[in-house]
């Protein structure tokens, strides 16, 4: 999870880089075609390995995951590269608050404490440090964490069924490059050079490398260690703000940063704490505990 997260932190950078000269969609195209592309080749599986019966699922999380890349990609193109991560990592909360009211009997004591700590970080992180004109990405960032963490909940349920993580990523990754290949004529065109195809390489690499160890990690490790684990794209994404967009995080935005990872790590042990007769009436598509954060996609 580690590795992921690094990977999907340089992603990040990448997605900055390449918003200069494209737009949010032509990213996620060009992200997913590689992603696509990339398992292709590697996977080398027979043409009927990839159908599957519970291709409806793969569609319910392919859709949730492309609508959560879509929006992260937007907010990373117009915040500072921490700022957009932990607001995508707010997911946890998201679904925290979902289990509360769907799940009262279950309720854990100090769980509405935890959101409203989670939420109050965010409030630290934004303000007063956005302009007027970043806030409604700063909206955006937050959506594309609550579409991340419904996206996130069918892959623990696909892994029970016996779904190759290859082919999850690649159901994932075929239907982003159509939906968003069918808006590419309706986009402005843009020059070619070297140094935007490296960019648009990177992404794609870093992005398709983050899900499949993302994808690895939720199949075989522990479920609140590795959600947990997930808050390092936080960290290397500040890092990495730093030290190549010269970003100066303010004191404010850290305890932002500290506040809503130590609400999602709360809201995670209260979730692993919910008697098992719970789980399956936890949500829409899961029949499990839904594993926090991750990353679009």
């Amino acid at each position: 999870m580690l590795v992921a997260g690094l990977n999907f932190a340089l992603m990040g950078v990448f997605v900055k880089w390449g918003a200069q000269d494209f737009s949010a969609s032509e990213l996620v195209f060009y992200r997913s075609l590689f992603g696509m592309l990339f398992l292709l080749i590697m996977a080398r599986q027979p043409l009927r390995a990839y159908a599957s019966v519970h291709w409806l699922r793969h569609l319910g999380r392919s859709l949730s995951g492309l609508i959560s890349l879509w929006l992260y990609f937007l907010a990373l193109a117009h915040l500072p590269l921490a700022t957009a991560v932990t607001l995508n990592y707010t997911s946890p909360l998201f679904l925290a608050a979902i289990l509360r009211f769907t799940q009262p009997h279950d309720s854990r004591p100090g769980l509405l404490g935890l959101l409203g700590l989670g939420f109050g970080g965010v409030i630290l992180l934004l303000q007063p440090h956005l302009t007027p004109q970043q806030w409604g990405y700063a909206g955006i960032g937050l959506l594309s964490g609550m579409s991340a963490g419904f996206s996130y909940a069918q892959i623990r349920s696909m892994a029970r069924l016996g779904e190759p993580d290859w082919r999850v990523v690649f159901y994932f990754t075929t239907l982003s490059t159509v939906v968003t290949g069918l808006a590419l004529p309706f986009q402005p065109a843009h020059a070619w050079s070297l140094h935007s195809l490296g960019i648009l390489a990177g992404l794609g690499l870093f992005a398709t490398l983050g899900q499949l160890t993302m994808t690895r990690a939720y199949r075989t490790g522990i479920t609140l260690v590795v959600a947990n684990l997930a808050y390092g794209t936080i960290v290397f994404s500040t890092l990495l703000g730093m030290v190549v967009f010269t970003e100066r995080p303010a004191l404010t935005t850290w305890l932002g940063i500290g506040v809503v990872i130590l609400a999602g790590v709360g809201s995670s042990l209260w979730r692993s704490s919910l008697p098992a007769r719970s789980l399956p009436a936890v949500a829409t598509a899961s029949g499990d505990s839904p594993p926090p954060p991750r990353p679009p996609e």
